[in-house]
């Protein structure tokens, strides 16, 4: 798949994010929207199935996740009618806790590790098994320092298109669109490998 970066950008600058959603959709022969189910996933996940109903759904379960995140999980599954694949880690949580000796502190030299297994060696599995071309994530600028210099449309190491339709929203944007669209959300939510909001897991910078 090959587009122009510049062009795409340019061209999607003060669209709405359903309108890059739709722009995003009709390039792509085998779109993907990944979701970690976390605050305001709900919002993605909405507008990428209004627009492709079958679209395919990546779920990395790094089997960590709070008993909330998961029961919320289920319910946008069930109530959105997600065509959701979930890949795993390939050694459980309770191996690894043993291991490792719980989760790693940042600071610690198997943290890199403890996020290869649970997040990017999954992650990095999902694309080749599934083979998308496109690839729908919900990252803002206003998350991190790192996404600051960003844009809406990129392209990974690999060759498949990013796209980011909510990339210029707030907060309170994303709110707002939860409340008109009457659509659940969980804060109850851990990310086992960031310390803080503001810090980068690895699959925007490495991917």
């Amino acid at each position: 798949m090959s587009i122009d970066l510049v062009a795409a950008n340019k061209a999607l600058e003060g669209k709405s994010p359903q309108e890059i959603v739709a722009w995003a959709i009709a390039q792509s022969d085998n779109p993907l929207v990944t979701t970690n189910f976390r605050p305001y996933e709900s919002v993605i996940l909405h507008m990428a199935v209004q627009a492709k109903p079958d679209i395919k759904v990546l779920w990395v379960d790094s089997g960590y996740n709070t008993s909330a995140t998961y029961r919320f999980a289920e319910k946008m599954i069930q109530d959105f009618n997600l065509n959701v694949e979930t890949y795993i880690p390939q050694q459980t949580s309770a191996r690894r806790n043993v291991l490792m000796k719980g989760i790693p502190d940042i600071d610690d030299p198997l943290h890199d590790e403890f996020t290869r297994q649970v997040k990017l060696e999954p992650f990095q599995r999902a694309l080749a098994q599934m083979s998308p071309d496109l690839w729908l994530n919900a990252i803002r600028k206003d998350q991190t320092e790192f996404r600051q210099s960003l844009e809406i449309v990129s392209a990974s190491k690999d060759g498949i298109i990013k796209v980011a339709p909510l990339f210029n929203w707030s907060e309170a944007e994303l709110e707002a669109y939860l409340l008109e669209h009457n659509l659940p959300n969980e804060h109850d939510y851990f990310d086992p490998t960031k310390a803080l909001e503001t810090r980068e897991c690895g699959l925007h910078t490495q991917l």
